[in-house]
């Protein structure tokens, strides 16, 4: 009966050097099946060692069964596709074979013609992590042998080899590099093959029973020799690979998001959890907002391949820099409101609702200023994502000569609905108006009633600045990612404190 072997996956403790101070890492070892190869890396996002322990996360990511055995194929195949490569190096030593005497052999030009794994399983290890085991697995070689007897005697020709029962078990040990993303390193692998089978063509064949065992113990102790160092070379090539991980992304010319992790990975029977810090930083400052991330748990659900939860911290970080960056200052002027649109910035139409400034200001045209006065408040609430906002709406006469003279200052709170959506890799939205709220800040044409305003501003609301927040909403904000990752079947739903992707997962090459 043929061998089969499993791994389990191990975690141990190391200490790195970062910055003045001392970090403890939790490294884990999975599986080279399931890391093998890009399309699969994703699998890392396991690995994503924290910069920065002992806070909640923003984003919550779980990998359930279903994710873990599409894993599992696309890792398969790519060992399968990688142990075709393996080159064998000659063989040559000599035997003692009756009656002839002394044997020397060598064989040469060894060549992997197919490799198969028809048996494999892949399971969770709760508190561990991952384990692979691979059942009757086999390689078949082709390679030319040559013989020398009798001092003068030579001989030569071909030989297939099929390798049956064999198993491969390896380790990765994984750890965050200076950047922040994961490094790998193979720390245990052990390779054994099981029975085999030669079949020589060409020469004496009176010779071949002579030294077949020896030639066949030869060829499967140089094989699993070369099987483990073959596997520590493949891991070791992950790593350009894992420069793909998108922990710092850039979003735009003002912000970037972090997906550093804050804590290791979570493993259960059913999923594996990591927590990533998913916070939106100013580009090139980092500050932290005035708001600190609350604890979320997923659902247990487990449809999907993987299920993503951003929270509202997310979303009011990222408010934040955007104020920090006043993004949502807009200078809004006659030229940018539609034609169609029967209210004009000018004071000869403010004047109708505010008499004195057309008297003030005959015929001219007139600029206003719409400003944050604080960061906009984001809440989730089950279907529903609000934004509210308190600013400022400052009006301007326009001069002849440029200049602007001061016409009043209304305080306005909005409040707005937000629908989200995955597009591609990233996450998209748009706003629409609930509701509008004015109060006389200033005034320097005297006393006006100010809800006489409240259609002209509602207008200037609808018609300018929501579309220009749609517009930078629909460019969408990058989601955790490595590779050439794509996502299917993709479902957004909206729940208390934090918004739940699930969506299964494709590779490209």
């Amino acid at each position: 009966m043929s061998p089969t072997s499993s791994l389990r996956m191990h975690c141990f403790q190391s200490n790195e050097d970062i910055g003045r101070g001392r970090l403890v890492l939790k490294q884990t070892a999975i599986d080279i099946s399931l890391v093998k190869m890009y399309p699969c890396c994703w699998l890392v996002l396991v690995a994503l060692i924290p910069a920065t322990l002992g806070t909640n996360p923003g984003v919550n990511v779980k990998l359930t069964q279903k994710g873990l055995e599409y894993g599992r194929q696309l890792g398969l195949a790519s060992i399968q596709q990688e142990l075709k490569s393996i080159k064998v190096p000659d063989i040559s030593g000599t035997e003692r074979v009756s009656p002839i005497g002394k044997v020397q052999y060598s064989l040469s030009n060894l060549q992997i013609v197919n490799v198969g794994f028809p048996q494999s399983a892949v399971d969770l290890v709760p508190g561990t992590g991952v384990r692979l085991s691979i059942s009757n697995a086999f390689i078949s070689l082709h390679g030319d042998w040559r013989v020398k007897y009798l001092v003068i005697i030579k001989d030569s020709g071909s030989f297939d080899l099929n390798v049956n029962g064999l198993t491969i078990t390896t380790s990765i040990a994984i750890r965050s590099d200076e950047t922040g993303r994961p490094a790998v390193t193979s720390v245990g692998c052990a390779a054994s093959v099981g029975s085999a089978s030669i079949k020589f063509h060409g020469g004496a064949s009176w010779l071949y029973n002579l030294f077949t065992s020896f030639i066949d113990k030869a060829l499967r102790g140089e094989l699993a020799k070369q099987l483990c160092p073959l596997v520590n070379n493949a891991v070791s090539n992950l790593n350009p690979h894992f420069k793909t991980v998108n922990v710092l992304a850039q979003v735009d010319k003002y912000a970037e998001i972090e997906y550093s992790m804050v804590s290791s990975p979570t493993v259960s029977s059913s999923s594996i959890e990591l927590n990533l810090k998913g916070e939106f930083y100013n580009i090139g400052k980092h500050q932290e907002p005035p708001v600190s991330p609350t604890l979320f748990s997923l659902p247990s659900q487990n449809n999907n391949m993987l299920y993503m939860g951003l929270s509202a911290f997310t979303a009011n970080s990222a408010a934040f820099v955007y104020d920090k960056a006043e993004v949502f200052n807009l200078y809004i002027t006659d030229d940018i409101i539609p034609q169609s649109s029967p209210i004009r910035l000018s004071t000869k139409t403010f004047g109708i609702f505010i008499p004195q400034i057309a008297k003030l200001y005959p015929g001219l045209m007139i600029k206003l200023l719409v400003k944050t006065v604080k960061t906009p408040i984001i809440s989730f609430e089950p279907n529903n994502i609000t934004i509210q906002a308190t600013g400022t709406v400052t009006a301007y006469a326009i001069q002849p000569d440029t200049t602007l003279s001061p016409l009043f200052v209304l305080n306005l709170d909005t409040s707005v609905s937000t629908q989200m959506f995955v597009s591609e890799m990233r996450l998209a939205g748009a706003v629409s108006l609930n509701k509008m709220d004015l109060t006389l800040g200033t005034s320097y044409v005297g006393a006006f009633q100010v809800k006489s305003l409240d259609k002209v501003l509602e207008m200037v609301l609808e018609l300018v600045v929501i579309p220009k927040v749609n517009a930078q909403l629909a460019k969408g904000y990058p989601l955790p990612a490595i590779g050439k990752m794509k996502l299917v079947n993709t479902q957004l739903q909206v729940l208390k404190d934090y918004m739940l992707i699930g969506t299964d997962v494709q590779f490209t090459a």
